[in-house]
């Protein structure tokens, strides 16, 4: 799968370099200033003659591109400030020229080879703009620290607004709209914020993580995504009170990292409406409670293939119910259909599903398993190989109207079933 947030082109800061263009430091300017760029002005011939502490204030509607290496320049539009994609011929700055046509770019300078960065561009704030149509991305914050990105409009971009090799840097607030790829993303930075924005419509992600460190999705409304929040090879990531609706894959998925502790926090959201509601597989360690998952085909699903195991994960005060859509429904070609799951531990591992409130659960089509919780080898791999499921516990949950409350297949070893209040398992003994 291509990546989605530009990482910008190592091309760029080669030639720099070779060029001996020198950087923008960050030596400030005695007092901060304030300039207006109006229609047909150009915000780049602001930007270059603004001193670090500067505010820029942008009315009207523009078509340009435009880059930032300066520490501390605020950029803000004001009356319905628009900057649409130049012709191609114009689309000139640093990174529009290496990565695609870009309207706001903020780069500091990192090395092309490693990644290690030499200099961050600080305390950049950018807020109140519609940015449009730009066939690579709206906003893209790279090797920088503390920037901000905030009520800005991003409509019918490739990318909406990402950021990369960064730290600190904080998305509040954002509308983005029917991205080609991901909405809003970070890659291989860390202690990101990403809160309180409203994403529909993107053909990838609505919120994609990768590579990253300690990043914090809280409070976002994302609608009509392919996938709503999709977390790769990340650690600490905490996603919180989202409001996930209609996704046409999965609601939240946890990929990875294989071997180290994921330490992922998944803490009072409400996901419904498409296949999955929580998808985890090839990774370890986690704390899924509180969040509400309703009307999906299935509500969690932890699956193991072989050579990617799946557990570690504490499940506790969960409600999850009425998942009883069918699937497939436009999910990946050949994937064998479902329905009516509530929580599968698919060939996991030391999983503790504790204390939820599991209801409603029942297929509306063919599925090779169903249940409130089902604990089996994974049915939906057509390998031989298949990973048994292995010391997990279920514990205590409350069950009403499943299909049935608990499944077993009798694989694996050290599953314990204790405490659950049901009516109805495979086999009969467990609800005992």
């Amino acid at each position: 799968m291509r990546r989605t947030i530009v990482l910008l082109a190592t091309m760029a800061l080669t030639l720099l370099v070779a060029s001996g263009v020198a950087l923008a430091m960050g030596g400030g300017s005695a007092t901060a200033d304030s300039s207006v760029v109006g229609p047909g002005e150009s915000i780049q011939k602001a930007v270059n003659a603004a001193h670090p502490g500067d505010t820029i204030v942008v009315k009207g509607v523009h078509r340009e591109d435009v880059i930032i290496r300066k520490n501390g320049i605020k950029l803000r539009g004001e009356d319905d400030a628009v900057i649409e994609a130049p012709a191609r011929a114009k689309a000139d700055s640093l990174c529009s020229r290496f990565s695609g046509p870009t309207a706001i770019c903020v780069l500091g300078d990192f090395n092309p080879e490693t990644g290690e960065v030499r200099r961050y561009v600080e305390d950049v704030s950018i807020s109140g703009l519609t940015v449009r149509g730009f066939k690579a991305t709206g906003i893209d914050v790279a090797a920088a620290r503390d920037a901000t990105v905030t009520k800005i409009r991003a409509v019918g971009n490739k990318n909406g607004i990402g950021t990369a090799l960064s730290v600190g840097t904080k998305f509040l607030h954002n509308v983005v709209r029917d991205s080609g790829e991901d909405a809003i993303g970070l890659e291989q930075a860390r202690d990101v914020t990403i809160s309180g924005n409203d994403v529909e419509g993107s053909s990838n992600s609505g919120i994609f993580i990768g590579e990253g460190t300690n990043a914090t999705i809280s409070s976002n409304d994302l609608t009509d995504n392919n996938l709503g929040v999709l977390v790769i090879d990340s650690t600490g990531t905490k996603i919180v009170s989202n409001d996930i609706k209609r996704s046409g894959n999965t609601g939240i998925t946890i990929f990875g990292p294989e071997r180290a502790n994921n330490d992922a926090k998944v803490v009072g959201n409400r996901v419904s409406g498409g296949p999955w509601g929580i998808w985890v597989a090839n990774t370890k360690g986690g704390f899924i409670a509180g969040n509400t998952i309703h009307d999906n085909c299935a509500g969690m699903f932890f699956e193991a293939f072989p050579g990617q195991p799946v557990g570690g994960f504490e499940v506790k005060a969960n409600t999850v119910e009425n998942n009883t859509r069918k699937c497939p429904t436009g999910i990946e070609e050949g994937r064998v259909a479902f329905s009516g799951i509530g929580i599968a531990l698919l060939g996991a591992s030391g999983m503790e599903v504790t204390g939820n409130q599991i209801s409603g659960n029942i297929p509306s089509g063919p599925t090779p398993v169903s249940g409130g919780v089902v604990v089996s080898t994974n049915p939906f791999y057509g390998g031989s190989a298949k990973a048994q499921p292995r010391n997990n516990s279920v514990i205590g949950n409350h069950f009403g109207h499943n299909k049935p409350d608990i499944f077993w297949d009798d694989s694996g070893s050290g599953n314990s079933f204790v405490g659950n209040l049901c009516d109805t398992s495979v086999p009969s003994s467990l609800c005992n």
